[in-house]
């Protein structure tokens, strides 16, 4: 096969690769990064390079014009390389994290009654030896299993090998005195299933800190609190962007990414990476106690049950093929040093069960911390994002459902969207006479594209104003130079380029909204689907608890206006902020309410909608704004005539 060389940025060594070959898999071989939102199919975009010498093989270029293709653009992630080329790498969107303090910590307290000693699987034992010598030849291993089972009552403990090479150094060194760490899981059972965590050569002091981690793995967003597991105080809480970010914006295209050669590695490596670096992060913001991230002996997972299987380096491929059937939903016990965590090699990590392909330990984990399954009350409990699940009930029943909603709230499908960063727009007014925008960007200035919250606001500000109907269709007689004809059809100015950080004028078009109705579409036939499969008018639901960091940033009334929330009384809705995480923390404390977690994923029935035919047209019906039967809209259709009269007496 004929080989070619690559140049990349004028870089004086060019690569040299194999004749078919993607111009996104000679950039890592030159060390280059170039994002792949949609995992590489070729549908976000957002891939474009220019090819200045040479000439490539397009499969697809799509979002690309006849005059982006004769200057040499195209689709890094859709070129194939048939012979010598230079090529020129924008700068790449940085993943930036949001500041911690106003966007993802929360405030926390340890569970009232809580005791280590009843309600902690992690236990710290003090145990002293008498010296071998002569006349007691017994071994170091026998001798250490025999005072577990002599003074502590465990008959058979799981001791790793990598343990075993331990146990005569710490004897010793600690002058036959040492402190163990024990994980027992079922102390009410008679016999516990008990493997060991650590052995160390001194005798710590009976009240000092033990560590471990919570760990909310999203498919945007990673977050990981540090706990104190003898005091339960949280004492570090860091987040950052889901590396994983740069290789597809949504589980599918995660999914379709990881089937590539080398594709599941990378995912992996990439997810553990952010952890890591949080661990780092966390371990550094701990005040009063020097920690280390070798300290950490226990971690609790909660994510969905993509990122799970990619956490893991498991095959996701059968999640998206029907009839979707996950390869686990509960993994085993598993030690950090199997992962790659920058943990205490043998830390137990604990991965919360899930209850199918698109349900999984995020919404388990998220019930729990919500207090669901313990509540009389007839609760809806959603976590809006790319996935959209949720769950309808009480303490007696629970039903669940995802609905593929899309990355538009994240930003992403959305010409002018970005994640909620510093520069995004994330609120937006429209003069009902002049249909002038004004807008509220994140850490002030001037703005360089709209967020998921932004784009709430302005689809419901744009409907309810008249500068788009029922169906999304933006009104050309409007006397507006907003409301023009662009690139890609009919769009909305937002801002004009002189406003904006980078000179562009920041627009919504037509496609944009579609995508827009789509996933709010979604959402609501969700609801609906749940509800109808038990009998239960959708209106009498008692309370509204909605999870996850976006969900944080709604505005309820731009929301009902869309159809995108239930037109339910205000205060029926509850922000929860990350409930995920929150779970996670709460397993990781007490067995029992790990217990429970258990007992709630074995609880939910859980409905698959791609076979439910009540879906679709449910679905339908709500891809307009708010939805064709306005009467289940009161609140939105009373506004709505009452704007329309006003704007006709004016």
């Amino acid at each position: 096969m004929a080989e070619h060389k690559v140049t990349f940025n004028h870089q004086a060594e060019p690569v040299v690769v194999k004749s078919g070959t993607l111009i996104t898999e000679a950039a890592r071989l030159a060390g280059i990064e170039i994002n792949q939102p949609c995992g590489g199919q070729g549908r976000c975009g957002r891939c474009v390079v220019q090819v200045i010498d040479g000439k490539v093989r397009q499969r697809s270029a799509l979002r690309l014009s006849a005059e982006d293709i004769s200057l040499g653009y195209c689709l890094a992630c859709q070129s194939i390389i048939e012979g010598d080329i230079s090529v020129i790498v924008p700068e790449q969107e940085k993943i930036e994290r949001r500041l911690v303090t106003d966007r993802t910590a929360v405030e926390v307290e340890p569970p009232l009654g809580y005791s280590p000693e009843y309600h902690q699987s992690l236990k710290r034992y003090f145990l002293s030896f008498a010296e071998p010598n002569y006349e007691d030849q017994t071994d170091d291993l026998s001798r250490l299993q025999k005072q577990l089972r002599v003074e502590l009552g465990f008959k058979d403990v799981e001791i790793p090998l990598s343990l075993v090479r331990k146990i005569g150094s710490a004897l010793r060194e600690g002058n036959w005195q040492v402190t163990v760490y024990l994980n027992v899981n079922g102390s009410n059972e008679s016999e516990p299933h008990v493997c060991m965590v650590d052995v160390l050569p001194f005798h710590c002091e009976s009240d000092s800190p033990m560590w471990g981690a919570a760990i909310d793995i999203g498919t945007t967003t990673v977050t990981l609190w540090l706990v104190d597991l003898w005091t339960g105080v949280v004492h570090a809480q860091v987040s950052e962007y889901n590396a994983q970010i740069r290789r597809g914006e949504d589980v599918i295209s995660r999914i379709i990414y990881a089937d590539k050669e080398g594709g599941l590695q990378e995912l992996q490596q990439l997810v553990v990476g952010t952890i890591n670096q949080l661990i780092e992060l966390a371990c550094k913001r701990v005040k009063h106690y020097p920690v280390q991230p070798e300290d950490i002996l226990k971690l609790t997972v909660a994510g969905n049950t993509t990122m799970m299987h990619l956490f893991l380096g498991i095959p996701p491929s059968y999640i998206r093929l029907a009839p979707f059937i996950p390869t686990f939903n509960q993994a085993p016990f598993l030690r950090a040093r199997e992962i790659g965590l920058s943990a205490n090699p043998h830390a137990i990590v604990d991965c919360l069960p899930g209850v199918a392909s698109y349900v999984g330990a995020d919404i388990t984990a998220g019930v729990l911390s919500a207090g669901l399954d313990d509540t009389q009350k007839l609760t809806l409990f959603l976590d809006v994002g790319t996935n959209g699940e949720m769950v309808l009930g009480s303490k007696e029943w629970l039903v669940t459902c995802a609905c593929s909603a899309g990355p538009a709230f994240e930003g992403a499908g959305v010409r002018d969207g970005m994640r909620a960063t510093s520069g995004a727009i994330e609120e937006v007014w429209i003069h009902s006479e002049t249909y002038e925008p004004s807008y509220r960007v994140i850490g002030g200035g001037k703005p360089r594209g709209i967020c998921g919250s932004g784009l709430i606001s302005l689809l419901a500000e744009m409907f309810m104003t008249g500068v788009i109907d029922k169906a999304g269709n933006l009104n050309t007689q409007l006397s507006t130079s907003r409301i023009r004809e662009g690139e890609h059809g009919m769009e909305y100015v937002v801002a004009w380029g002189e406003e904006t950080q980078h000179g562009k004028d920041i627009v919504i078009t037509r496609v944009d909204i579609d995508n827009l109705l789509r996933a709010k579409a979604a959402i609501y036939a969700g609801f609906l689907v749940l509800a109808q499969s038990v009998g239960v008018p959708l209106e009498e639901t008692e309370q509204v608890l909605i999870g996850g960091s976006f969900g944080k940033y709604l505005n309820i009334e731009k929301s009902i206006q869309i159809g995108l929330l239930p037109d339910l009384p205000w205060e029926k809705f509850n922000f929860l902020g990350n409930t995920a995480v929150k779970g996670a923390y709460f397993a990781l404390l007490s067995q029992e309410n790990r217990e429970r977690i258990r007992e709630i994923a074995s609880k939910m029935t859980y409905i698959e909608l791609s076979a439910d035919n009540t879906f679709y047209e449910a679905f339908m019906s709500a891809m307009f704004l708010p939805h064709t039967d306005m009467s289940r809209f009161p609140s939105v259709l009373g506004a709505f005539q009452t704007a329309n009269k006003l704007s006709v007496q004016t």
